[in-house]
């Protein structure tokens, strides 16, 4: 038994050992690819865009670039490197605080060694933000069905600012950090997306002039928090902050999204740290990880994310018409689809949501969007009132005939 125990051990020991190998090969890979397609393409005006969410996958390829650039001599640094950020202004807030505190490190740190980098963060217009769809238009909130945020408050930003460089610089190269190993989901939208022979690019499915690297695809999980924890950050400091966050969370985070491929990575069942608005799970695990944690103060949100979830289910807070007038049925040909939440009810979730913020140290809504949220109520009620004046004047004429 002894002599089978110390046989197990010098096996698992030989395997940890064999795993430590290959992934430094698999490192010293990843470093050359990088570099050779920062030195290689055919022009140097191309930028690089590189998705950053804050979570472990996007750190580790923003890391890599800053050691990539740190590598060469600065007349090597041709090429512009944007590290681009999104935030819907419903972030989870200790995730929204982590990642203002991350790109300042980050900014600071490529100012003060002369980098080509931009530090972008990109936020939805003011007529697309969560509370302006939930409250202004009474949009319910979302589910699997109708998962109107990843457009309006995710794709949308991103998409603006990537074609903005792509009119400006003609073509652009978005670097993400995704890996076949994170999902199924993640694995098939990989298959499906096949690189320009000779390359390690691939277009981008609706981003035009938009090319996509995924420099870290065949890397595992075990492999990013090996890689994250033996190498701090060129910024400083060391990634202690990120791994306090996933063990609080128990989970992961919602990825920056430019694909709608990609969007079932953004609510899905497992506990991703994101929007702390998000109804489209059941549970906000991720939240309730934090408050256990000891983060109490962030209980009144999940308070009313709970409370959000139930009120859309109540019919008598939803308009029977849709927005654009009409009535939906069911595949039962009498029961009717609830329209958006009534103006009572969408007074009553803008007043709860005020008394939420009371009791905190952060603020969940600006007053451009209640400005705004006021203005789609007047817009509404004057919308409505045409409807209905038009529909009696219909019937006035078929009377008089």
């Amino acid at each position: 038994m002894k002599q089978y125990n110390h046989l197990r051990v010098k096996i698992v020991s030989d395997k940890k050992t064999d795993n430590l190998r290959e992934l430094k090969e698999n490192l010293i890979c990843i470093k050359k690819e990088l570099l050779e397609e920062y030195k290689s393409y055919t022009s140097k005006l191309v930028p690089w865009i590189v998705g950053y969410s804050g979570g472990k996958d996007s750190t580790l390829v923003v890391q890599l670039v800053l050691e990539m650039l740190l590598d060469l001599p600065p007349s090597d640094r041709e090429r512009e490197v944007h590290i681009l950020c999104n935030d819907t202004l419903v972030e989870s807030p200790i995730l929204a605080s982590y990642i203002d505190k991350m790109l300042a490190k980050i900014k600071s740190f490529a100012d003060d060694v002369h980098l080509p980098v931009f530090v972008v963060k990109t936020t939805p217009s003011i007529n697309q933000t969560f509370w302006v769809n939930l409250i202004g238009r009474g949009y319910p909130p979302p589910t699997r069905n109708f998962r109107w945020c990843t457009d309006r408050m995710k794709i949308e930003p991103t998409s603006n600012y990537i074609q903005s460089k792509v009119s400006e610089k003609g073509e652009v190269i978005l670097l993400l950090g995704v890996r076949k190993a994170e999902s199924t989901n993640r694995a098939n939208s990989i298959k499906r997306h096949k690189n320009i022979e000779g390359t390690r690019l691939n277009p981008h499915s609706d981003l035009k002039g938009c090319l996509v690297f995924r420099p870290i695809i065949d890397l595992s999980t075990d492999d990013v928090w090996l890689l994250l924890m033996q190498r701090n950050p060129p910024w400083g400091g060391s990634h202690r902050d990120l791994i306090t966050l996933y063990k609080n969370a128990g989970g992961g985070e919602c990825p920056l999204i430019v694909d709608k491929s990609e969007a079932p990575s953004c609510g899905s069942s497992s506990s991703r740290f994101g929007c702390w608005t998000c109804t489209v799970v059941k549970k906000d695990k991720s939240m309730e990880g934090f408050v256990e944690s000891g983060h109490e103060n962030l209980e009144p949100l999940l308070d009313f994310r709970d409370w959000l979830s139930n009120y859309r289910e109540d019919r008598k807070n939803r308009m029977l018409e849709r927005r654009n007038g009409r009535i939906t049925l069911m595949d039962d040909g009498e029961t009717t689809v609830p329209g958006p939440f009534t103006f009572e009810a969408r007074e009553e979730i803008l007043n709860k949501l005020m008394k939420t913020q009371e009791g905190l140290e952060i603020s969940l809504i600006s007053v451009f969007e209640i400005d705004r949220i006021k203005e789609i109520w007047s817009e509404d009620s004057i919308a409505i009132a045409s409807r209905h004046i038009a529909a009696h004047e219909a019937y006035k004429a078929r009377r008089n005939i």
